[in-house]
């Protein structure tokens, strides 16, 4: 197949096929061999744990990681990132020659900074586990297993359902923490609204 070919082959691929997902399962998505699961975890507040507090905190999340097989941790900013709109601004001021306009851009810059001081701890955690399809019939109580294991070291999860990884998806690979409900298809919403 020629380079021109295969270009034009992944030019026709949904996104789904270009991130290397077969289809959303009752349970998560199926990649390739692999069924993962996705649970989310409500971080706590560790500005109001002591040092001993931490420390625990950090503890159990080790023994869950460690006494697990396949799986793996994301860790994503669930909100909006201002910093090219604030160089934009600070770009725009060093250019303007009136002193109240340099102040305006001054104040909309600020106002950015206080936007993303308020949302700083709008992390989303998520563990993604490999299930094992070799065990078929089982999946749904090596799924309990897995959310009893990691309430039991103490964290506040829930399985997260398939527009939770649609989002965990969105803001993964394109920053996407605008978006509330997500479609399987463009359009799909106005053809079912319409």
């Amino acid at each position: 197949m020629t380079r021109k070919e295969k270009k034009a082959r992944k030019r026709l691929q949904s996104t789904r096929q270009l991130m290397g997902i077969d289809r959303f399962t009752d349970y998560g998505l199926k990649a390739g061999k692999s069924e993962l699961v996705f649970f989310l975890i409500k971080p706590d507040n560790l500005s109001v744990l002591s040092d001993e507090g931490i420390r625990g905190r950090v503890r159990a999340l080790t023994d869950l990681l460690r006494g697990t097989e396949s799986v793996r941790m994301l860790a994503l900013d669930s909100r909006e990132s201002f910093q090219r709109n604030k160089d934009w601004y600070s770009q725009r001021s060093a250019q303007e020659d009136l002193p109240a306009l340099r102040e305006l851009l001054r104040q909309d810059a600020a106002h950015l900074d206080d936007i993303q001081a308020t949302t700083a701890s709008a992390r989303e955690f998520a563990l993604v586990f490999e299930m094992d399809r070799q065990r078929e019939d089982n999946i749904r109580s090596q799924i309990s297993r897995l959310e009893k294991s990691i309430r039991d070291r103490g964290f506040h999860v829930r399985q997260a359902g398939e527009q939770d990884i649609m989002r965990l998806l969105a803001v993964y690979y394109a920053n996407d923490v605008t978006t509330e409900i997500f479609d399987h298809y463009d359009g799909e919403s106005c053809v079912e609204n319409g």
